[in-house]
C-alpha cells in the first residue's frame, strides 16, 4: 500500500470512484465494489458529494468504503468525514470495511491530513471488520470494545500517544492484524515504549497474528521491548519496518525470545550494518525476512520512511 497512489483495491474489492459531477453519471456496478468518495481542490464540497452518494447508491448493499480527500487542512470549512459517516450509519447497515484518508501527497502530505475523533465510528458500526486510517493530526480515540474488528491500521507521520494507549486499553478479541505507523515527535508521534506495554502483553488481543510497530524514531527501543513481549509467541508475522532500526535493536531481537516460529519478519527500511544483516538472516533461515531498503546515515542522521 502506497501513500503516493490511490487505492485500486480494498477489502478484496475493486475501488470505484463516485463521480463528483452529479448523480446522473452514476451507473450501478455489475459486481461488488468498494466505493471511493472524495472531492478535489476548489471542487464540490465533500459534504455535498457524500449526500449525493447516499441518494444515488443503494447504500444498504455497500460493504466497503474508501474516503478520500475532503478538503484542505487550512480550510476551516472542511468536512469531518467521521461525523458524516456516523450520522449516516443507519443507511449503511452492511458496512464492514472502511479506509479513512485515501489521500496522496499531491493532495496533502500525510502530516497535513486533519483527522478527528474516530471513536464514534466503532460504536456506530459495531459490525465493522476492517478500519484503516491515514493521518495522525487531530486524531483521537477512546478505548472501545468491538467483537468483530479483525484489521486495524493507522498510517501516520506521527501517531498521537493517546491513540496508542486507547488501542492498548481496548478489548478487541477478534483482532488479527494490528499495524501502527508511530512516526516522529515533530508530527505528534509522541508514543513511548511504555505506551505500547499493554499491547505487548497480548492479553486483550487473543486472536492477533500480525503486529506492526513501525515507522518509528525509537525503533531500537521497540525492538528491545518486543524481544521479551508475550504477544510475540502467538504471531505469524511481525513488522518493525520503516523506522530507525540499527544494530542495537537487531541485537536485542536476536538475544531475546526465539522468532523461528514466525513466517515473516519485516525489517525493510533499516540502518543495520552489513554484518548484522548476515547475522539476522543466518539466525532465521526458515523465516521470510525482508531486509530491503538498506539505508545509510546522512552525517549520522537517521530518518523514518514516512514523516511529513
Amino acid at each position: 500500500m502506497s501513500i503516493y497512489e490511490h487505492l485500486t483495491e480494498f477489502a478484496g474489492l475493486p475501488v470505484l470512484d463516485f463521480p463528483t459531477d452529479g448523480t446522473d453519471a452514476v451507473t450501478p456496478p455489475d459486481r461488488p465494489v468498494a466505493w471511493r468518495i472524495a472531492t478535489e481542490f476548489e471542487g464540490v464540497d465533500f459534504d455535498e458529494v457524500f449526500q449525493d452518494f447516499l441518494t444515488a447508491v443503494d447504500t444498504t448493499e455497500v460493504t466497503a468504503l474508501v474516503i478520500g480527500f475532503w478538503g484542505a487542512s487550512y480550510d476551516d470549512g472542511a468536512a469531518d468525514p467521521a461525523a458524516l459517516l456516523t450520522g449516516a450509519a443507519e443507511r449503511l447497515p452492511n458496512l464492514r470495511s472502511l479506509f479513512l484518508g485515501d489521500i496522496v501527497s499531491e493532495e496533502a502530505e500525510i502530516s497535513w491530513i486533519e483527522q478527528s475523533d474516530i471513536t464514534p465510528l466503532l460504536t456506530a458500526f459495531p459490525r465493522l471488520e476492517r478500519l484503516e486510517v491515514r493521518g495522525g493530526t487531530g486524531l483521537a480515540l477512546d478505548p472501545v470494545r468491538n467483537e468483530t474488528l479483525t484489521t486495524l491500521r493507522f498510517e501516520a507521520g506521527g501517531l498521537p500517544a493517546g491513540v496508542v494507549r486507547a488501542v492498548g486499553a481496548s478489548d478487541l478479541p477478534a483482532l488479527e492484524h494490528l499495524q501502527l505507523w508511530l512516526g516522529v515527535d515533530d508530527y505528534s508521534g509522541d508514543a513511548t515504549v511504555a505506551d505500547l506495554a499493554p499491547l505487548l502483553t497480548g492479553e486483550r488481543l487473543p486472536a492477533l497474528r500480525h503486529l506492526g510497530l513501525q515507522n518509528s524514531q525509537i525503533q531500537d527501543e521497540i525492538a528491545a521491548a518486543v524481544a521479551g513481549a508475550p504477544v510475540v509467541a502467538g504471531l505469524e508475522s511481525l513488522s518493525l519496518a520503516m523506522g530507525v532500526l540499527t544494530d542495537e535493536g537487531a541485537e536485542a531481537l536476536l538475544s531475546g525470545q526465539p522468532l523461528t516460529h514466525l513466517k515473516r519478519l519485516d525489517l525493510h527500511h533499516h540502518f543495520l550494518g552489513d554484518e548484522m544483516v548476515k547475522r539476522v538472516r543466518a539466525a532465521l533461515p526458515d523465516v521470510d525476512v525482508d531486509l530491503s531498503e538498506h539505508q545509510r546515515p546522512r552525517d549520522e542522521w537517521r530518518y523514518v520512511a514516512v514523516s511529513e
